[in-house]
């Protein structure tokens, strides 16, 4: 059975930092592409950071670039999202997912597995 657990997140102030951490079990990590996607309150779910599997190659949305990164580590099995410089527009529950074939990272329905989400809220 395929988890995806998401753990770090919080409540912080504008600017400051979180590192979220997404732990997997139950498949063969390192053949995945991982991705991170949030969903606001009232908004659609939207893509924010994936890499490919190798973790050679990166992707985010502009509104994150600059201030996001998205890291992998195959022996941990777990993927992290840094986030600095945080505003209040970040606030959302952010979601890891994997995704076997890495086709179009960037896209939601792409992804084979889905983690529960972590809560992130920063206040102004």
């Amino acid at each position: 059975q395929v988890q995806l657990v998401e753990s770090g997140g919080g409540l912080v102030q504008a600017g400051g930092s979180l590192r979220l951490s997404c732990a997997a079990s139950g498949l063969t990590f390192s053949l995945y592409g991982m991705g991170w996607f949030r969903r606001a309150p009232g908004k659609e779910r939207e893509f924010v950071a994936a890499t490919t599997a190798s973790g050679v190659t990166s992707y985010y949305r502009d509104s994150v670039k600059g201030r996001f990164t998205i890291s992998r580590d195959n022996a941990k099995n777990t993927v992290y999202l840094q986030m600095n410089s945080l505003k209040p527009e970040d606030t959302a529950v952010y979601y890891c997912a994997a995704d076997r074939f890495g086709s179009n990272l960037q896209m939601a329905d792409a992804y084979d597995y889905w983690g529960q989400g972590t809560q992130v809220t920063v206040s102004s």
